[in-house]
């Protein structure tokens, strides 16, 4: 089965920047690639997603024109390049990959990783 890690998370003071990375263990260029985010008592919300085969991505309205959702060339690795971070962004994100596009914008990919924390904090 498709494994996923994800690293990059970490302490970043408001209006700063991370990038998160989410890598495969196998080439996963058939797949859909979501990341999610859940704050504590919060539900998981899809913050972006992108179509392997074609590049198109989605981003949340919340999210939307600070992050953005890019993978290499080599089909094994995804992106969250996180910019002007607030203190409404601290979570545990999570990197996902499905076969289906439905199936990521409704968090129901087949494929996890375990999470890395982001902390926004002064």
């Amino acid at each position: 089965q498709v494994q996923l890690v994800e690293s990059g998370g970490g302490l970043v003071q408001p209006g700063g920047s991370l990038r998160l990375s989410c890598v495969a263990s196998e080439g996963i260029s058939m797949y859909t690639l979501g990341w999610y985010r859940q704050a504590p008592g919060k539900q998981r919300e899809v913050v972006a997603a992108i179509s392997r085969g074609d590049a198109h991505t989605i981003h949340a309205d919340s999210v939307q024109g600070r992050f953005t959702i890019t993978s290499d060339d080599d089909k094994t690795t995804v992106y969250l390049q996180m910019d002007s971070l607030d203190p409404e962004d601290p979570s545990v994100y999570y990197c996902a990959a499905t076969y289906r596009w439905d199936r990521a914008i409704g968090g129901n990919a087949e494929y996890w990783g375990q999470g890395t924390q982001v902390t926004v904090s002064s």
